[in-house]
C-alpha cells in the first residue's frame, strides 16, 4: 500500500479514515482488503485518543461539477451508499484543506446517491457544527417488523420501548438479513419516543455492528416518527444518538442534518 496522509474524522462517535485523493496516487486505499485492514477494530488505524479502527473509509476527489466528490466505503469494502455523519465530516474535511466553497458558504458535492449540500455553521477546535442536505427520501412505506424508507441509504426503522436494554447486536442482525430486504439488507434503526426527542440505535450493515450514531438512520427515524405522526413540515425533530443529540430539519424544500465532525487525528502513514 502506498503511503497517504490519514485523517480520522468523527461524526457524533461515528468515525471515518478520511484520505485526500485529488492528487491522485491512492487507489489501493479503494481495494477492500486494503478497507478492511485499515478499519479493522483489533489491528487497524489508530487514533489519537487510541481507538483502533473506523466505521468506515472515505475518499475526497475531484469533480467535474462540484467542489468535490466523496467516495464512502464500509468496512466490508462495501460502496455505493451515502453516510449522513460521513457527509458532514468530509465537509469540515474540506474546509481544513482549504477548499472554498464555488457556491457562496455552501459546498455542492457529489455522492453515490446524488449531490449534496454543506454548510459549516461554527468551529470550535478541531469541532465544526455542519449543516447536510441530505436527498429526498425516496419509498418510504409500513413493512415487515417496521417502517423502510430510504434515505440515501435503505434503513428499517423500529419503534420499541425498552431501548436501553435491548440487544441490538442480536436483533439488529436478525432483522438486518430478513429475506425482504435481499440482497442489498437494511441498517436497522431501534427508536424510542421521549418527551423532547427521540432516541436511537442503530445496526449498520456493512460495519456489521450497533454505531455510535449513523446519520441517514438519524433522518430516517425523524422522517418516520412525522410521518407516522401525521406531522406536516416545517418539523425540527433532535434526534439523540449513543454520544450527541443531532438536528433534523425538515422542511418544504428538503431534509437537513446538524450535527458535530470532529478531527480526531492526522498520520503521514498507516503503520
Amino acid at each position: 500500500m502506498t503511503d497517504a496522509i490519514l485523517h480520522k474524522y468523527s461524526g457524533a462517535g461515528n468515525d471515518f479514515i478520511v484520505i485526500d485523493g485529488r492528487s491522485g496516487g491512492i487507489d489501493s486505499y479503494r481495494e477492500a482488503g486494503a478497507i478492511s485492514a485499515l478499519c479493522d477494530r483489533k489491528s487497524g488505524f489508530m487514533d489519537a485518543d487510541g481507538r483502533t479502527g473506523a466505521d468506515g473509509l472515505m475518499i475526497l476527489s475531484s469533480s467535474a461539477c462540484c467542489d468535490f466528490k466523496m467516495e464512502f466505503f464500509n468496512p466490508d469494502g462495501s460502496t455505493g451508499m451515502m453516510c449522513g455523519n460521513g457527509g458532514r465530516c468530509i465537509a469540515a474535511f474540506a474546509d481544513n484543506l482549504g477548499i472554498v466553497p464555488g457556491e457562496g458558504k455552501e459546498y455542492v458535492f457529489e455522492a453515490a446517491d446524488g449531490t449534496h449540500r454543506a454548510a459549516i455553521l461554527r468551529k470550535d477546535g478541531n469541532v465544526c457544527t455542519v449543516r447536510l442536505k441530505m436527498i429526498d427520501p425516496f419509498d418510504l412505506h409500513q413493512c415487515e417488523e417496521g417502517w423502510f424508507v430510504n434515505t440515501g441509504t435503505r434503513h428499517l426503522v423500529r419503534f420499541v420501548d425498552k431501548l436501553e436494554t435491548l440487544d441490538v447486536a442480536t436483533e439488529g442482525f436478525r432483522l438486518r438479513h430478513l429475506p425482504a430486504f435481499a440482497p442489498e439488507g437494511v441498517n436497522v434503526d431501534f427508536v424510542s419516543s421521549g418527551n423532547s426527542n427521540l432516541r436511537i440505535r442503530t445496526f449498520e450493515k456493512g460495519v456489521e455492528a450497533e454505531t455510535l450514531a449513523c446519520g441517514t438512520g438519524i433522518v430516517a427515524a425523524a422522517l418516520v416518527h412525522c410521518h407516522v405522526n401525521g406531522l406536516k413540515p416545517p418539523q425540527t425533530v433532535p434526534v439523540k444518538a449513543k454520544r450527541d443529540t443531532l438536528s433534523v430539519d425538515i422542511l418544504p424544500e428538503g431534509v437537513w442534518l446538524t450535527g458535530p465532525a470532529e478531527l480526531i487525528t492526522t498520520r503521514n502513514k498507516y503503520e
